[in-house]
């Protein structure tokens, strides 16, 4: 994720409502500091939890302000961002006071986040890759994340881990780059409390069908989180949802209520040229619009499109939610 970013989160709640929150580094980035940001979220109705980056949003305040200022806002979780020394890596930098330093932050938000009432912390494996062939010990560095992860969950049983892969940027091949690679090393980690968040760009980029992913994801009870987004699988885009490939986000969605997901959806899009909170709406319409079409067509006609595995009677479908 960028910093350039707009991360709403949508959150299913009993009655079918939902609940939106947004992720403010878009309010940061136009000269607002974080008391400033978290004022602007009570001002919009609707908004009723944060999510901070650990260590960016806390540098230079005191946690107890903070708390103060969120008021009745709640925390979903933190997100790890590694910046600045951690360049060449972060749970696999060839410079093991890093390593452990990079460690010690993944505990530091872990703490910081129990104590704002949330549940999560995600962890993009940002520098965690290579760009030149010979560059890396492959081996070496798996085992790295491996034994990383493991002191993590070790340290927060109550806490939840949630790995999310990019196939690449800022490296050029990332240690984690698909959502294979990402359930290989939850299998290999071995703990009840990681699991993983997947990005529908990000999927794009590495040409992973989002459904299919999601799918696997889900059935091996492993998926944690969701950052929606779209674009044109060239580079981390981070478009409005549903805006360039409305298929697979309609696939995406179907498997969403197939699964019976109850946790969060991020839409992580970056609002670069549009007004943040005209495209945080075009979102939630988007989202609830193709949501409202699946639950029309109804879940057993697609189910029943799907069995048979013929491309026409996809395309029939598709066409028929687009009525």
């Amino acid at each position: 994720m960028k910093n350039k970013e707009l991360l709403i989160i949508l959150s299913q709640i009993p009655n079918n409502q939902h609940t939106y929150y947004t992720k403010f580094n878009s309010f940061i980035l136009k000269g607002q500091n974080v008391f400033d940001a978290i004022k602007a979220y009570h001002e919009m109705d609707g908004i009723t939890h944060l999510e901070f980056n650990y260590p960016e949003h806390f540098a230079g305040y005191d946690l107890e302000e903070i708390k103060k200022a969120m008021g009745d806002l709640k925390v979903n979780g933190l997100a790890v961002r590694w910046r600045n020394d951690f360049t060449n890596g972060d749970l696999t930098n060839p410079d093991p006071e890093l390593r452990e330093r990079a460690i010690r932050y993944c505990k530091e938000a872990t703490d910081i986040c129990r104590e704002l009432g949330g549940t999560y912390i995600t962890l993009w494996l940002e520098n965690d890759g290579f760009d030149y062939a010979f560059q890396v010990d492959y081996e070496e560095a798996w085992n790295q994340m491996i034994d990383a992860f493991r002191e993590l969950a070790d340290y927060a049983p109550d806490m939840k881990y949630s790995i999310e892969y990019k196939p690449f940027e800022p490296r050029n091949f990332s240690m984690v780059d698909s959502t294979g690679m990402t359930l290989l090393l939850i299998k290999e980690i071995d703990r009840p409390n990681v699991g993983c968040t997947l990005d529908f760009c990000h999927m794009l980029m590495k040409r992973d069908s989002p459904a299919y992913g999601l799918a696997l994801a889900a059935s091996m009870g492993k998926l944690y989180g969701l950052h929606m987004n779209d674009g044109y699988s060239q580079m981390d885009s981070g478009m409005i949802f549903g805006s360039v490939n409305i298929a697979h986000a309609a696939e995406f969605i179907y498997y969403l209520k197939k699964y019976n997901y109850q946790g969060v959806v991020f839409f992580d899009t970056f609002p670069i040229r549009e007004n943040a909170k005209l495209e945080t709406q075009a979102n939630i319409n988007s989202f609830e619009k193709i949501s409202k079409i699946i639950d029309e067509i109804g879940m057993d006609r697609i189910a029943e499109v799907v069995s048979k595995r013929d491309g026409v009677e996809a395309q029939r479908l598709v066409l028929d939610m687009l009525k």
